[in-house]
């Protein structure tokens, strides 16, 4: 598996792979890349701040592909830095485009005017849920499963913080899908499982499933790895064959408030 980092030279701020994928399971990488387009000028960072998690999640896309591949599943991932507009945050959030993120400060997003905040969006966030919709729209069109698993990766350390868990699984009252991955995450032994840390959809990220599975009761989960854990292509793969070990058995959830 590749590590490279997934750019947008083409324009287009949305990938699709494996479109027509039999898998109930929906993979999606809101944080896939790192890509600034050219006419901002990186932000006003150099290299080494790009390369970091501040832009995106190191090893997320990998998995994600990975997963694609391993259950027949259909991926969309954005291909812009969500420095340049966060995909996982509703329009309207303060952190939509950050003026620090971390302890960073991003130059480049200090003072935009409505226009400029306008551009962003309309450059990777408005093309990036349009792709979604139409995708999960088409696939309910011909009765086809559908759940939406979203895979992000996490930093080791944060603010000081140590963060001990391998993995954690995001998810809000809808548990479907949330509680037997854990359950199976935490009977393979050796792992130390974090249930809505080192984040919960309390934090704002929850943004994607809630626009999408939400209001269409889809069963979904947000799945964080640690970013040591697939820092390299044998923990890729690792957490591959885990994951797809996991979610392969799993589907025709049952629709929430069932008996």
């Amino acid at each position: 598996m590749a590590t490279g980092v997934e750019t947008s030279e083409t324009g287009d701020a949305v990938g699709i792979e494996n479109g027509k994928g039999a898998s109930p399971f929906l993979i999606v990488c809101e944080h896939a890349s790192n890509f600034i387009p050219a006419s901002l000028g990186a932000l006003g960072l150099n290299a080494g701040d790009l390369s970091r998690h501040i832009a995106w999640d190191p090893g997320a896309l990998p998995v994600s592909r990975g997963l694609s591949k391993a259950l027949d599943a259909t991926l969309v991932f954005a291909r812009v830095s969500r420095l340049v507009i966060d995909c996982n945050r509703p329009a309207d959030a303060a952190d939509l485009i950050p003026d620090i993120s971390e302890t960073t400060e991003i130059p480049g997003n200090r003072g935009l005017s409505p226009d400029q905040r306008a551009e962003r969006i309309a450059m990777s966030h408005a093309p990036f849920h349009a792709a979604l919709d139409r995708l999960i729209e088409d696939r309910m069109d011909r009765g086809q499963e559908t759940a939406i698993v979203t895979i992000h990766s996490f930093t080791p350390v944060y603010k000081g913080l140590t963060r001990p868990w391998q993995v954690g699984i995001i998810h809000d009252e809808d548990d479907r899908l949330a509680k037997p991955m854990i359950a199976r995450l935490r009977a393979a032994g050796g792992l130390t499982v974090g249930v809505n840390e080192p984040y919960s959809p309390a934090d704002s990220v929850y943004y994607t499933l809630e626009r999408h599975a939400r209001p269409r009761g889809l069963a979904c989960a947000m799945v964080e790895i640690r970013n040591d854990e697939i820092s390299d292509e044998a923990g890729q793969q690792k957490w591959v064959d885990r994951l797809a070990a996991i979610l392969n058995p799993l589907g025709a959830f049952e629709p929430m408030g069932a008996a």
